[in-house]
C-alpha cells in the first residue's frame, strides 16, 4: 500500500518583526532628541532681538543648567534601592564637593572653573553617546565595535569643537594661565588641533564604513542614531564656532542638552514608578502618569534653578562667592551621579527606558568597582589636577596683562580676547600699548562699538579731541542706545566748545540711563546753570536713586534748594553730602554759607 503523504501548506517565509526605532515615537523623538536644534536656532534668534546674550546666558545658566540637576537628585535620594546601593557616595560626595567648591570660590582659586568646564564638556558628550546606545538597544544592536566607534566619534568631535573654537580655547587658556599654568607654545596648540581634527575625520570614516557594512548585512543599525549624531555634533560645532557671541552659543547648546535630559528622565522615572512598587513618597507623586504633573516637574526644575539666578543678582561679594561654590558643587554632583545612575548596560535601566533587557553586550554585573578603584579615579581625575593647579596659582600667579598676552599669542585671531588684553593694558596705564591693541580689534572687527569707544577714551585723555569725537561717533552709530557712549561724547563736545551739541548728547545719555548716576548728574548741572531748577532737581534725585551715596548729588540738590530760597532744605542736603563724603570741601563751604544766610534771615525777622 502506497503511503499517503499529508498535504500541508508550505511554511510562510520567516519575517523579522517590525522594529521600533524610536524611544517615544517618531515626531516626539524628532522634536525632543534629534531635530531640536532646528527649532532652537530660530527661537534664539527671536530671543536676541529682545534680550542681550549676557542676559540669555544668565537665565539659561540658572534655570536650565542648574535647574536640570534636580531630576537626577530626586532619583538619587528618592529611589530607595539606588540610595541603598550607593549610600556612601550619596552621603559623602555632597559634603566633600560643597566644602571644596565654596572654599575655592572664596579664595578665588581658578582650578575649580577648569574642572567644571572639562567635566561639563565630557558630560554633554556622554549624553549624546548615551542616546546612541539607547537607539542601538532599540534595534538589538550590541556589538562592541559599534560602542567603541560611537564613543570615538562623540569624544573626538566634541573635543575638536572646543579645541578649534578660538573663543572657547581662549577662555580656557585664560583660566589655565590665571591658575599659574605654564605657557603653551602656539605651535604645540596648533599641532594638537590638527591631530585632533585628523583623528575625528578618521574616526568618522571608520564609523561610516562600519555603518554601511552592518546595513548591508542582517544586523542593521538604527538609522535614527546616525541622524542624532549628525544633528548633535553639527549643533555643538555651530554653538562653539559659528555663533557670533559665545555666551549665546553656550546657552543655545545648554537648552538642547536640557530638553533631551529632562524629557528622557521624565520617561525613565515614570516607567520606574509604574514598574517598581517599592518606590513611594515624593518620587511616586511627581512621576505619576498625569499630564498636569509635567507642569509641576518643570516648575520644580525652575524653582531649583532660581537659587542660581538669585545668586547671580547678589551684590554681597563674600556671600556671592560661597553661594557660587554651592552652585558649582551642584553641577559637579550632577556630572558625577549621572556617570553611574543611568547606565544603559544595566538591565533595570533598559527596562525603565522601555528597551529589551536581554541581549546586551555587557551584563549588568556590579557597577560599583570597589572603594579602592573608585578612590583612585577621583584622585586621578579630580584631586591631582585640582591640587596641582592650586599650587601653580599660589606660587606662580601672573598679572592680568601677562595672562591675556599669552592668550593672544596662542589665539591671535580672536578679537574678543585681544579686547581683554587691551583693557588689561589700559588698566595698567600702558595707554599706547592699549591703543595699539584696540586698533587691532577694530581692524579685525570694524563693527566693535566698545573698541571704538575705548579708542575715543584714550584719545580724549591724550587731548586729541577731534579724533576722539570721530571714534565716539562711530561707537554711537553702532550702538545708538548706549548711554555711556552719548555721555562721553557729550563731555568731549563740551571740551571743544560745541555747547548745544553737548547738551543734546548729555540729555540723550540721561534719558537712556537707568541705573547710572553720571549722566543724570551732568545733565542736572547743565539745567542748573540754565536756571531750570525743577528739572535739575529731578535729575539729581534720579542720580541719587541710582547711587544713594553720591555726595556731590546731595550738594547740588542743596544748591537748587538754596536758589529756590529754601535754605533749611539746602542745609539738610549739604549735611547729608558731608555724611556720605566727609572730605567734600565744596559741600562744607556751601553748608557754612547756607547757615550764615539762614542766621541772617532769622535776624532780619
Amino acid at each position: 500500500m502506497q503511503s499517503a503523504t499529508a498535504l500541508t501548506a508550505p511554511p510562510a517565509p520567516a519575517s523579522n518583526p517590525r522594529r521600533n526605532l524610536w524611544i517615544l515615537n517618531s515626531w516626539r523623538d524628532l522634536i525632543l532628541y534629534v531635530g531640536t536644534p532646528l527649532l532652537l536656532i530660530p527661537l534664539f534668534g527671536l530671543a536676541q532681538t529682545r534680550w542681550n546674550a549676557q542676559d540669555i546666558y544668565i537665565f539659561v545658566g540658572a534655570f536650565g543648567a542648574t535647574g536640570h540637576h534636580l531630576p537626577g537628585m530626586i532619583r538619587a535620594y528618592g529611589d530607595r534601592a539606588l540610595f541603598e546601593r550607593f549610600r556612601w557616595r550619596f552621603i559623602f560626595a555632597p559634603i566633600f564637593l560643597v566644602a571644596v567648591c565654596a572654599s575655592f570660590y572664596v579664595w578665588d582659586l581658578k582650578a575649580i572653573i577648569l574642572v567644571l568646564f572639562f567635566w561639563g564638556v565630557w558630560h554633554g558628550m556622554m549624553q549624546t553617546y548615551g542616546f546612541c546606545r539607547i537607539y542601538d538597544a532599540k534595534t538589538g544592536t550590541f556589538a562592541k565595535l559599534n560602542r567603541h566607534l560611537d564613543f570615538a566619534v562623540c569624544a573626538l568631535w566634541f573635543a575638536t569643537g572646543v579645541f578649534l573654537s578660538s573663543d572657547r580655547m581662549g577662555e580656557t587658556l585664560g583660566v589655565f594661565y590665571a591658575s599659574g599654568g605654564p605657557f603653551i607654545q602656539p605651535w604645540l596648540l596648533h599641532a594638537a588641533q590638527q591631530v585632533l581634527l585628523a583623528l575625528a575625520v578618521i574616526g568618522t570614516i571608520l564609523f561610516l564604513v562600519n555603518f554601511v557594512r552592518m546595513w548591508s548585512s542582517n544586523a542593521r543599525p538604527n538609522p535614527v542614531k546616525l541622524a542624532l549624531l549628525a544633528t548633535s555634533i553639527a549643533f555643538w560645532w555651530y554653538c562653539n564656532n559659528w555663533v557670533a557671541n559665545i555666551l549665546a552659543g553656550i546657552a543655545l547648546f545648554e537648552v538642547f542638552h536640557d530638553v533631551q535630559y529632562l524629557s528622557l528622565v521624565w520617561v525613565y522615572n515614570r516607567n520606574r514608578v509604574e514598574k517598581d512598587r517599592s518606590i513611594g513618597g515624593f518620587m511616586r507623586f511627581v512621576f505619576r502618569r498625569s499630564g498636569s504633573l509635567i507642569g509641576l516637574y518643570i516648575g520644580l526644575v525652575f524653582a531649583y534653578g532660581s537659587f542660581a539666578y538669585l545668586n547671580s543678582q547678589l551684590q554681597l561679594d563674600h556671600v556671592k562667592r560661597i553661594l557660587t561654590g554651592v552652585v558649582a558643587a551642584s553641577g559637579l554632583l550632577h556630572f558625577y551621579y549621572d556617570g553611574f545612575i543611568w547606565k544603559v548596560r544595566e538591565s533595570s535601566t533598559r527596562v525603565s527606558l522601555g528597551l529589551n533587557a536581554a541581549g546586551a553586550d555587557v551584563s549588568p554585573g556590579r557597577a560599583d568597582h570597589g572603594w579602592l578603584v573608585h578612590g583612585l579615579k577621583w584622585a586621578a581625575g579630580f584631586v591631582l589636577p585640582v591640587g596641582l593647579l592650586c599650587l601653580w596659582q599660589l606660587h606662580g600667579s601672573i598679572s592680568s596683562v601677562d595672562r591675556w598676552a599669552r592668550v593672544v599669542t596662542d589665539v591671535p585671531e580672536n578679537a574678543r580676547h585681544r579686547m581683554s588684553y587691551a583693557l588689561a593694558l589700559q588698566e595698567a596705564n600702558r595707554n599706547q600699548d592699549a591703543l595699539e591693541q584696540f586698533r587691532a580689534v577694530v581692524a579685525a572687527e570694524p563693527a566693535n562699538a566698545d573698541a571704538h569707544y575705548q579708542i575715543g577714551q584714550l584719545l580724549k585723555d591724550d587731548r586729541k579731541f577731534d579724533p576722539a569725537l570721530s571714534e565716539y561717533a562711530k561707537a554711537i552709530a553702532l550702538q545708538p542706545n548706549n548711554s555711556e557712549f552719548h555721555f562721553r561724547y557729550g563731555e568731549t563736545l563740551q571740551r571743544v566748545g560745541r555747547t548745544d551739541e553737548s547738551t543734546a548728547e548729555i540729555a540723550t545719555a540721561a534719558r537712556l540711563a537707568r541705573k547710572i548716576a553720571g549722566p543724570h548728574l551732568a545733565y542736572g548741572d547743565l539745567l542748573l546753570a540754565d536756571g531750570q531748577l525743577d528739572q535739575a532737581k529731578t535729575e539729581y534725585l534720579t542720580a541719587l536713586r541710582a547711587k544713594p551715596d553720591l555726595g556731590v548729588a546731595y550738594a547740588k540738590l542743596g544748591d537748587v534748594y538754596l536758589q529756590q530760597g529754601q535754605t533749611s532744605q539746602a542745609i539738610v542736603q549739604y549735611e547729608q553730602a558731608l555724611r556720605v563724603e566727609p572730605n567734600n570741601a565744596a559741600a562744607a563751604e556751601s553748608l557754612r554759607r547756607a547757615k550764615e544766610d539762614d542766621r541772617f534771615t532769622r535776624h532780619l525777622r
